[in-house]
């Protein structure tokens, strides 16, 4: 009886045995399978989700495909300059007006019009609304004649220190340049721009080293007429 139960036990751990050593592969072949057949969609699905988005030829960027305009300089008003005005087949007005300290000129029929901070566009715009009951659908000209208010001064460490005057806008590397430039005494990286808006001055840094090297470039402002640039 014992060697039966023996010979019993031994037929089952075989057959055990026998069994696991089958039943693995077909597992990993199902498994393997269902790997194949998800890999392409997966695939395809990202394929989809990014085939769409154009991208820069480093790869990583987006590229923005709009157009933008390049921004153009446009001058303004200042007190001291000279306007040129005249309104189309109208002899009796036209000539040339100063633009007083205040701002202002005097236009005939229109009267008194402030044009200071202005640019041309807006001043015949005004001009020509101010005419409308007497000259209705007006067509109203300007020009800078003299561009004696448009004045930007330099002082301090620079090799040409003064007034400078421009008939366009300059920022403060222009500015610089036409004032020759810093000595070489010159503390480069504490210049100071003075402005004076509405009674009150405000105060701009610039660092010269920054600039030049083509960083922080937003420092290099637009000057405006009045304006001092100081150079410690």
């Amino acid at each position: 009886m014992q060697r039966l139960k023996k010979l019993f036990q031994s037929i089952l751990i075989v057959a055990v045995l026998a069994s696991c050593g089958t039943t693995p592969p077909a597992v990993a072949e199902s498994d393997a399978n269902d790997a194949k057949t998800s890999a392409p969609e997966a695939a395809t699905a990202d394929m989809k989700d990014t085939a769409t988005v154009p991208v820069s030829n480093t790869g990583t960027t987006p590229v923005n495909e709009e157009k933008v305009a390049a921004p153009r300089d446009v001058y303004i008003i200042q007190p001291g300059d000279i306007l040129a005005i005249s309104v189309w087949k109208e002899k009796d007005l036209q000539g040339e007006f100063a633009v007083r300290p205040d701002g202002g000129i005097n236009f005939p029929l229109a009267g008194d019009i402030v044009v200071a901070g202005k640019t041309i566009e807006q001043i015949q715009v005004d001009i020509a609304a101010k005419l409308i009951k007497y000259v209705p659908d007006s067509v109203v000209t300007a020009s800078v004649k003299q561009s004696q208010g448009n004045k930007i001064y330099v002082v301090g460490k620079v090799n040409k220190p003064g007034e400078f005057v421009s008939n366009r806008t300059i920022d403060v590397m222009q500015a610089l340049s036409m004032a020759g430039g810093p000595n070489p005494y010159a503390s480069v990286n504490k210049i100071k721009i003075i402005r004076r808006v509405n009674g009150e001055q405000k105060i701009f840094y610039f660092k010269y080293s920054r600039v030049e090297k083509g960083e922080d470039l937003e420092q290099n402002i637009i000057l405006q007429g009045g304006d001092i640039v100081v150079v410690p």
